[in-house]
């Protein structure tokens, strides 16, 4: 686990002592027993005694992975997981070879992605037939496929009584990626019992009485979280002392004298913030090391009441010495609105409830602030449909602006200023931390929509969320502190996607991305080393480059493409995006090409395997794009799709360069879109006869397809192959939609980019839809994502509507 989290560490020395309890705990009863039935006893109860102990020092992110490993790893040593399905668990289809496979008999509702899974599925001995079945049983796996929970839910045909649970989790990553984890908890939950599929909860006092004075107790912060309050309340509970240092510059000797104070008198200590001092870390593990040598009969050994009380946020640098020889805790902030309201709620005291002499709007206003503030940190588990940069909003935002409402309702108690609120709040407190413009407009869209007069209105029951029919989420109308923390404990545990403006879609796109993120943990923590009897490692890799070599077309003759493109009549400027893109292109064929050929030879031992040409095989047998192929574009593809990418791109290429000017040009299909752009506000100002600077952009959705675009642009160019996220295309109405459930994007018609000279700005039902490169929105500090904003009309809702569902045009998916 330590290669998952660098606080993952943990000693021999603690597991055995762990092992002894286990010894101990586990004899039941006093008659006497086989030694087989005692050793049962001992590995039952020892297993789970290691599943919590570790979950105390795991995120939440990461206990599933770990109780999924336990099972996995217990249960191969009992031969129950074999290697083909475990190993399509990893990696599903994405070695498959499409030149052979059967046609997908529905493509309407399975992609190319999730037939290449079946494919690859059907050619394990135990789900032999499976491809076929959907060709006899298209309704009932239709159906199976579109239940809430197709985990619980019978398999078609005679397939549910001939499967097995790991199976089972086989074809749940074939077709429903987003319920893996559901899948892999109920795994777990029939293989080693309940209690591995529920973490056991955070208890404090619990831990304490586990621990003695030679056992450092840390905490492994959380952004927003700190556990000082809870160490203050368990030392008043056991009428304990405990002296508090924040770590900081300059206060080493103090830490070091509250050490030696504590050492003597048995009182705790609470060292704060430890990754703020890593510098001196060193010396306080020789402190540690110094009085856990110390036995119990000599003149300055430790008090036996002594604690040491340590915090810190993961650090690759931290002494993984303190990380063995310390009990480990993991402290993480409230989840869902309804958790986070109640703790902005708890921060609030009668005294400052009361400070407002607006008593009214105030009280309205602050159910506001804190909904709005909750929306901001849970909408980040919406991943890049929720922010395009996941931001760390705290505490501090929420106090600050807290004052600042009180202030200009006690300054202003006959019109409440609300531009000047939102845009402090919006602009200035929150806005602070926002980077990305598209973000910042998110957050001003929710500002406008909370801080206003009707919310104020006593009037009115003002719902917070606009877009949930028969909403929970009403401001009371009694306010008080008591009422408002009443109404709190109404909303649902659970959190509506409508509650945040996000369709129920934005829900399963950040599950799929979770359980991918969970299996390609899984493949990282796999030895490096082929069962017998399988396919060697450098036999894998032999084969996997002699076939990518036969894939990868050969290089441009670049000298040869300017020779030929010279006489034509094609505008300068895409003469000069044409030529760039070779040379990029080049680059990266010539790259793939070499590395190839030498991963081959050496294996072969032919040549020295350097750490480049190491990382390199390393990702193509996780079937993963290596590092040093991806300097020409981005792409968040795995290997198999990726290359299958690059031949379409070179393909569009070789065919502007044999033919002519494309009528509809592939936008993906360029590693510098922005380029292309520019090429062609050149080409328009050059052929009106006008300044560039003043040229902008119109962009006219065309329903012909692609193929069937017979004449040029008259000015701009037609483009086609973008995808569209968090809504779908109407093609009769032509605007945006609802997207159909379950379909996370769709494709875009033909696009014309077309240079407007001074055009006015249309606001009115009109959405500024951001184009992306791929679905990482950030992109790099090398390369952004963001390429332009189009503008697309808007349909039955406003543009913040689709702000709210973080709508956004993209060149590249997934798959």
């Amino acid at each position: 686990m330590g290669r998952v989290d660098p606080m993952y560490q943990f000693s021999l020395d603690a597991y055995v002592d762990l092992f002894n309890q286990s010894m101990d705990k586990s004899r039941t009863s006093p008659k006497n027993i086989t030694g087989t039935e005692r050793c049962r006893q001992i590995n039952v109860a020892h297993t789970l005694s290691v599943y919590q102990y570790t979950c105390r020092g795991l995120f939440e992110r990461d206990k599933l992975l770990f109780a999924l490993q336990l099972c996995l790893r217990i249960m191969t040593s009992e031969n129950k997981v074999p290697k083909q399905e475990f190993d399509f668990l990893c990696y599903g289809g994405a070695g498959i070879e499409r030149a052979d496979q059967r046609p997908n008999p529905c493509p309407e509702w399975i992609d190319a992605g999730a037939w290449d899974n079946i494919t690859a599925l059907d050619s394990i001995p135990a789900c032999m037939g499976i491809a076929s079945a959907f060709e006899q049983g298209q309704r009932d796996w239709r159906a199976w496929f579109t239940s809430s929970e197709p985990e619980e839910t019978p398999l078609p045909g005679d397939w549910e009584n001939k499967v097995t649970e790991m199976q089972r989790i086989c074809i749940i990553r074939a077709l429903r990626l987003d319920r893996v984890l559901f899948c892999a908890s109920r795994f777990v939950r029939l293989n080693l019992g309940p209690q591995f599929a529920d973490p056991p909860p955070f208890d404090l006092r619990a831990i304490f009485q586990s621990s003695n004075h030679r056992t450092p107790l840390i905490f492994v912060l959380s952004p927003g979280v700190d556990p000082t309050a809870q160490v203050k309340s368990l030392a008043n509970d056991l009428s304990t002392n405990v002296d508090i240092c924040a770590l900081g510059q300059g206060q080493a000797p103090v830490a070091m004298s509250l050490m030696n104070l504590g050492l003597r008198s048995g009182s705790w200590v609470f060292l704060a913030n430890c990754h703020l001092m890593l510098s001196w870390m060193p010396e306080l593990e020789k402190r540690i090391a110094e009085y856990c040598a110390m036995t119990e009969d000599m003149p300055h050994a430790p008090h036996c009441d002594f604690r040491l009380w340590l915090s810190a946020s993961p650090s690759p640098k931290f002494p993984i010495a303190i990380l063995q020889r310390g009990i480990k805790m993991t402290t993480e902030p409230p989840r869902g609105l309804r958790a986070n309201m109640l703790k902005l709620y708890n921060l609030v005291g009668e005294e400052q409830f009361g400070r407002c002499q607006q008593r009214l709007k105030y009280q309205r206003l602050l159910f506001s602030l804190c909904w709005f503030h909750a929306l901001l940190l849970e909408r980040r588990k919406f991943k890049s449909l929720g922010f395009n940069v996941p931001y760390e909003f705290n505490e501090s935002d929420y106090s600050i602006c807290h004052d600042l409402v009180i202030v200009f309702l006690d300054e202003y108690p006959d019109e409440t200023p609300f531009d000047a609120m939102r845009y402090l709040i919006a602009e200035a407190n929150y806005g602070g931390r926002v980077t990305d413009a598209m973000d910042r407009r998110l957050v001003n869209v929710y500002i406008t929509q909370l801080f206003c007069e009707q919310a104020i209105s006593p009037q009115t029951e003002f719902n917070l969320a606009p877009q949930l029919s028969d909403s929970p989420y009403i401001i009371p109308n009694d306010a008080d502190l008591a009422s408002a923390k009443l109404a709190i404990k109404t909303f649902p545990q659970l959190d509506n996607a409508l509650a945040f403006g996000q369709h129920a879609n934005a829900d399963i796109a950040s599950q799929i991305e979770d359980s991918s993120t969970l299996l390609d943990t899984i493949v990282s923590l796999q030895p490096k080393v082929i069962d017998a009897g399988g396919e060697s490692k450098e036999q894998k890799i032999l084969r996997i480059c002699h076939l990518m070599q036969e894939e990868v077309p050969p290089s441009f003759d670049a000298a040869a493409v300017r020779r030929g493109m010279g006489p034509r009549a094609d505008p300068e400027p895409m003469k000069t995006v044409l030529y760039q893109e070779v040379d990029r292109y080049n680059i990266l064929l010539l790259t793939l090409h070499q590395t190839l050929k030498a991963s081959e030879l050496g294996v072969q031992g032919l040549v020295i395997v350097t750490p480049e040409l190491e990382e390199i095989i390393e990702a193509v047998l996780e079937f993963k794009v290596p590092r040093a192929w991806s300097t020409c574009y981005p792409s968040l593809k795995p290997l198999t799709p990726w290359m299958r990418d690059l031949v379409c791109r070179i393909s569009a290429l070789q065919k502007w360069i044999n033919e002519a000017l494309p009528r509809c040009f592939w936008l993906p299909g360029f590693t510098y879109p922005t380029g292309f752009l520019t090429a062609v506000l050149q080409t328009s100002a050059r052929k009106n006869g006008i300044a560039i600077d003043s040229l902008s952009w119109e962009f006219p959705i065309i329903n012909t397809p692609a193929t069937s675009i017979a004449q040029y642009a008259k000015d701009g160019s037609y483009c086609h192959g973008l995808f569209l996220e968090g809504a779908r295309w109407d093609l009769d109405n032509s605007c945006l939609t609802e997207p159909i459930p379950m379909e996370l994007c769709c494709s875009m018609p033909v696009i014309h980019f077309k240079p407007v000279d001074n055009k006015k700005k249309s606001i009115k039902g009109i959405y500024s839809c951001p184009l992306y490169l791929y679905p990482l929105r950030t992109g790099s500090r090398e390369r952004p994502s963001f390429v332009i904003s189009c503008e697309v009309r808007c349909g039955a809702q406003g543009s913040e509507y689709w702000t709210c569902r973080g709508t956004a045009m993209l060149l590249s998916t997934m798959h």
